[in-house]
């Protein structure tokens, strides 16, 4: 349908009539209805307007861009000049706000270890702030500890700051990212031998006694397996879902499927946004275009259909990101290398199916959970 402009100025009625036939690919509706159109302003042939999308992370921005352009200059003046700011602003979606400057709260989980869990987290927070997102993540992987060193402070100790009546702990801020573990609560050569009851009272105590400001992402590195640190978290916090990791290999695949039907079981409830196949393949630094499958193939995509939840990457091996882990650099932080790549796209697809969960189910409560 084209609008015809009888008037010798362009108006704002007919801009918002063009651009309601500009649909949000993910949400699956119109840009107005969804209330991303603000900030009209018309100088003759010149219409500008911001779009406002549910990420910093949308990896549909400039397609987008592109559509909004193209409904001015076919429904309203194929002469205009279209400017659009392209911005973002993320909702917050928990019904309950324990921690009230928290957006979002997205549990990192594995049914084993060894996947490269921690590894794919401090890459996606990374990969997420690059964006321009507030992104912060709790390695709450108790026993194991990986975020000091991913990020370069095992060897630091927290900072203290007063906040209102409170003394709150500082987190260490890496790569634009705020991270706090219970790794640097204790020395890093000391085991944490601790009992169900003391490990969730530290991991209360790194997510409620840390001042973390305003965050759009709250990334939780949770530790292997099913067992007292995610019951804790899921009570503690609303969560607004969950990601599983896991290798190819078949017996990663199967604890990842326990791992992942914890989530699901009725006292919990929590939306699972898809699964990440790590170490999916091996790619020699010196034949790029060779794939070696390692530890099986596809074993990922199988766990994903199994669940009916999405493959929201695969991620090869390759030794540059254990280098750079070991160095505290993670390899998101480039921005030509191909892995780089690769985690800049998990993080996207991350955030594209957060906020279609958001848009279609109710928000995040507690888990209130009745213990024998």
């Amino acid at each position: 349908m084209l609008f015809k402009n009888k008037s010798k100025g362009i108006t704002e009625k007919q801009v918002l009539a063009a651009l309601s036939y500009v649909d949000d690919p993910d949400l699956k509706k119109d840009l107005v209805t969804l209330n991303m159109i603000r900030d009209i302003q018309i100088d003759g042939k010149k219409v500008s307007f911001s779009v406002v999308l549910t990420t910093p992370a949308c990896p549909m921005k400039d397609a987008i861009h592109n559509a909004c352009v193209n409904a001015i200059h076919l429904m309203v003046d194929k002469e205009a000049e279209v400017v659009i700011n392209m911005t973002a602003e993320v909702q917050n979606n928990q019904a309950d706000r324990q921690l009230p400057n928290i957006k979002h709260v997205i549990a990192i989980s594995s049914g084993k270890g060894g996947v490269g869990k921690s590894t794919v987290a401090a890459n996606v927070a990374v990969a997420l702030a690059k964006t321009g997102a507030k992104v912060a993540l709790v390695d709450a992987d108790i026993y194991g500890p990986s975020q000091p060193i991913l990020f370069g402070f095992e060897q630091a100790r927290p900072m203290m700051e007063t906040v209102g009546d409170r003394d709150m702990l500082v987190p260490f801020e890496r790569h634009g990212v705020k991270v706090m573990s219970i790794g640097v609560l204790v020395r890093p050569e000391q085991a944490v031998v601790w009992r169900g009851p003391m490990a969730s009272k530290a991991l209360r105590q790194i997510i409620f006694d840390t001042n973390w400001g305003e965050i759009d992402y709250m990334l939780i590195d949770l530790p292997p397996g099913t067992g007292d640190i995610h019951l804790t978290l899921v009570q503690a916090l609303p969560v607004s879902g969950a990601v599983v990791i896991t290798t190819p290999q078949k017996v990663a695949v199967a604890d990842a499927r326990k791992g992942a039907e914890m989530f699901r079981t009725p006292q919990i409830q929590v939306p699972l946004l898809g699964v990440i196949e790590n170490m999916a393949f091996f790619v020699p630094s010196d034949a790029p275009d060779k794939r070696y499958h390692l530890f099986g193939k596809d074993g990922g995509k199988a766990l994903a259909e199994g669940l009916e939840i999405p493959v929201l990457g695969q991620i090869p091996i390759r030794e540059s990101i254990s280098i750079r882990g070991d160095e505290g650099a993670p390899i998101a932080l480039l921005n030509d290398d191909v892995l780089a790549k690769s985690f800049q796209e998990l993080a996207q697809e991350i955030a594209r199916q957060l906020a279609i969960r958001n848009a279609t189910l109710p928000p995040t409560s507690q888990v209130q959970i009745q213990t024998p």
